[in-house]
């Protein structure tokens, strides 16, 4: 594991810069946009700071060029992403190195910006993986309880605190391009317990991983310059996105990894949530629990043909879902399978 220097947290009244490091969301959904700046500021006390791509359809230079202003600007304490997408991983390349380390300040986002997780990480920067102020902050009649608690952990509060199942959860919010998106939730339904396997033992270990697919695309493009033995004890974190890759390309891809060597030495795996359903695609709910049961199934099989020894927990809520929890990335994580708890420490 890199040596992870200690980041600040971020006080009431700091700047927080907004970006869009891969697709610019605002420049399509301005109103919901706006509303999620409004309860950014107003859960956090932070002043959000937009950047020239941030409503922008921009290049990846001038998406990089702003996360670089926003590392290295001193007035700015905390950043947020926007939203995923698809080609973060041309952005990467432009990206400062000396900025992160002349003033480390935390990071949220989750899906593509795997990438730019995993390069702080490998700079020896910790972030938190989670967190799009379009999908989490913007959208429905309110933030969702966990999402506040956790957001406020990772950029204000710090501290431990257990990652509980919020009991409900949408694959889909309202279509952004309606009106009813800004004042309702998506269709929520009521979630299974969580799914537990390997030895009834507790660990607690430094996260990394990401959204799985973009996990591939950065090991094709050799961008995972990764020793096995950095993730000694470590908790893999993974998850899958609102592609709804089949279940067998997750094995697929597990099993690359796993011949890569990057799963033998892990203590521990918790793979989220699975989205089943699209605004195109919507199976009946017993063939979408069907569904993340059998992703799990693939999950477990793959893992433990190359580490019998992980703890693994499926169905917590910190990928494409809500609500959903931000949860630390190259922070500690206890995963308990005696007690069938989880916990995540935020400082």
């Amino acid at each position: 594991m890199p040596e992870l220097t200690a980041v600040p947290k971020a006080k009431p009244g700091d700047a927080v810069a907004v970006v869009s490091p891969s697709f610019a969301a605002p420049a399509f959904f301005p109103d919901l946009h706006e509303q999620a700046m409004t309860r950014l500021a107003a859960i956090t006390g932070l002043v959000p700071v937009e950047f020239s791509s941030t409503r922008t359809v921009s290049t990846p230079h001038e998406r990089a060029r702003d996360l670089n202003s926003a590392f290295a600007d001193p007035e700015i304490r905390a950043v947020c992403a926007v939203v995923g997408g698809e080609d973060q991983i041309r952005v990467i390349p432009h990206l400062d190195v000396a900025a992160i380390h002349n003033d480390p300040k935390p990071f949220v986002g989750y899906s593509d910006n795997t990438n730019v997780l995993h390069w702080l990480w490998a700079n020896g920067v910790p972030g938190f993986y989670g967190g799009s102020t379009q999908v989490h902050l913007g959208p429905g009649p309110a933030v969702d309880d966990v999402h506040r608690t956790s957001l406020r952990a990772a950029l204000l509060d710090g501290g431990r605190i257990e990652i509980v199942d919020p009991g409900e959860s949408e694959d889909i919010g309202q279509p952004w391009e309606s009106p009813r998106s800004l004042t309702e939730y998506g269709d929520r339904e009521p979630t299974e317990p969580w799914r537990w396997a390997g030895p009834a033992v507790s660990v607690t270990g430094p996260t990394w991983g990401g959204c799985i697919e973009v996990l591939q695309w950065m090991l094709a493009a050799g961008r995972v310059d990764i020793d096995p033995a950095d993730l000694d004890g470590a908790v893999l974190l993974i998850e899958t996105s609102e592609e709804l890759i089949p279940t067998r390309e997750v094995g697929w891809i597990l099993r690359s990894m796993g011949e890569r060597g990057l799963l033998e030495p892990l203590s521990a795996v918790l793979a989220a949530r699975p989205p089943t359903m699209d605004f195109e695609r919507q199976p009946p709910r017993t063939e979408r629990a069907a569904l993340r049961a059998a992703q799990f199934e693939t999950v477990v099989n793959e893992v433990e043909r190359y580490n019998p020894h992980a703890v693994i927990c499926g169905g917590v809520p910190f990928g494409h879902t809500r609500p959903q929890w931000i949860v630390p990335y190259g922070g500690l994580i206890t995963v308990d399978g005696t007690a069938q708890r989880v916990w995540a420490n935020y400082d």
